[in-house]
């Protein structure tokens, strides 16, 4: 039996605006209902859960565990603004109280791949100064590239630069098969050449025309990325990010139906 336990993200309540932000309970209760046992908030859900107290309270009325924080931020600059680093700061200090927790910094992609190398470089540095203080109060951190048309590490040659960059005693990598897919890479190749620094999995699928899929309907071979993880003795968080259409109208159906998949093809390979 592997020791990988599957979580779930709240992006898939970030796609149809702004209504789910503040509801993380609800969110929580769908998740847990689905058979998930953890769960990987992005900071803007957060809102009065970023009260420790309450926080350990709602996870354990769902049985859940805080798997990962994600804090998304742009990091253009060669240091932190003064901003960035009172968040950044805020958020370590609330994961004093969920030593467990997984610390996922994300940059928020922009318009344009302009200074490509200059914000490459910017990124690393305030990310890995980050990582660095989080990991000095003993927080587990891990980055996150995606594949937007603005962001700066999307390509093979960009994980080149941003894996070699990154602080590996600070800082971990969290491939997105999705993400790595849309980039034009393949899922399985990536784990397999950085897999010494990964730390954490984030799963969603992809139809070959680029589009987001229902998970288990597009064409990521989860079966042959999963089957390296457990024989390369991977534990921890794999965590679902379901960012199809449907998760406009309805992300608490398809989170459902995702519970069934994990269920009847996901975890069966776990053990």
């Amino acid at each position: 039996m592997s020791n990988i336990k599957l979580a779930c993200e709240t992006y898939t309540w970030q796609m149809p605006g702004e209504q789910y932000k503040g509801r993380l309970e609800h969110i929580m209760e769908v998740v847990s209902q689905a058979g998930f046992t953890g769960i990987e908030p992005e900071t803007s859900f957060m809102q009065h859960l970023e009260d420790p107290i309450l926080m350990k309270e709602a996870l354990d009325t769902y049985g859940l565990d805080l798997s990962v924080l994600c804090v998304v931020e742009d990091w253009l600059g060669p240091k932190e603004s003064p901003e960035e680093r009172a968040r950044a700061d805020k958020w370590i200090d609330f994961l004093q109280h969920f030593p467990d927790t997984i610390l996922l910094t994300v940059q928020m992609p922009q318009a344009d791949r302009s200074n490509l190398r200059e914000r490459q470089n910017n990124m690393i540095a305030c990310v890995n100064d980050f990582c660095r203080r989080a990991s000095e109060k003993g927080i587990t951190c891990s980055n996150h590239p995606n594949s937007p048309g603005g962001s700066v590490f999307r390509i093979a040659e960009d994980y080149e630069i941003l894996l070699e960059g990154l602080d590996p005693e600070a800082c971990g990598y969290c491939p997105d098969v999705g993400h790595i897919a849309k980039g034009g890479m393949d899922p399985l190749e990536i784990v397999k050449k950085y897999r010494s620094q990964i730390n954490l999995m984030h799963y969603k699928d992809m139809y070959t025309d680029g589009r987001w899929a229902e998970t288990g309907k597009g064409a990521i071979n989860f079966a042959s990325v999963t089957k390296e993880l457990v024989d390369t003795g991977y534990e921890g968080w794999i965590i679902m990010e379901d960012e199809c259409d449907e998760c406009i109208t309805d992300p608490d159906g398809v989170t459902a139906r995702d519970g069934i998949y994990i269920k009847e093809v996901l975890a069966p390979m776990l053990k």
